[in-house]
């Protein structure tokens, strides 16, 4: 899977194995990937305004490359989230968006009101601002 696309309400979800997929395309989308927090992860997020960026966790609040990537997507006044690795596969983003259990998240997140131990569907509402639980009907592959 390069991206999937979920297009729920007037938000855009891209989902995406590894951050470094990130392009002008997903500008303002709400970004769900199963690539490790770090700072490079966090470079990769910082190419492209986004609405916010979900990572697994390899690393996060275990070294400080995971902490300092939340922090430099903070700085820009992205939402950033660490997803527990025991709850999702890392380099898998669907499952991720399926069963990912938020570890780890900078302010910017938690002024939406993203906590740990959240579902990442639960917080990607917060983030995005709408009401209700998202699923994944009408996704559609940006590969066709």
């Amino acid at each position: 899977m390069a991206k999937v696309i979920l297009q729920i309400g007037a938000s855009r979800i891209v989902l995406m194995d590894s951050i470094s997929y990130v392009d002008e395309s997903d500008r303002g989308a709400f970004v769900v990937s199963g690539s490790h927090g770090g700072t490079s992860s966090a470079r990769y997020a910082l190419a492209v305004p986004l609405a916010g960026v979900v990572f697994n966790d390899a690393g996060i609040g275990k070294d400080n490359a995971g902490i300092a990537g939340l922090a430099m997507l903070d700085a820009q006044r992205i939402p950033a989230l660490a997803v527990a690795h025991t709850s999702a596969r890392i380099g898998d983003a669907a499952d991720t968006w399926e069963h990912g259990i938020i570890s780890a998240c900078n302010v910017s997140a938690a002024v939406r009101g993203v906590r740990v131990g959240m579902a990442v569907r639960e917080a990607a509402a917060l983030v995005l601002r709408e009401g209700g639980f998202l699923t994944a009907a009408g996704a559609e592959d940006a590969e066709g």
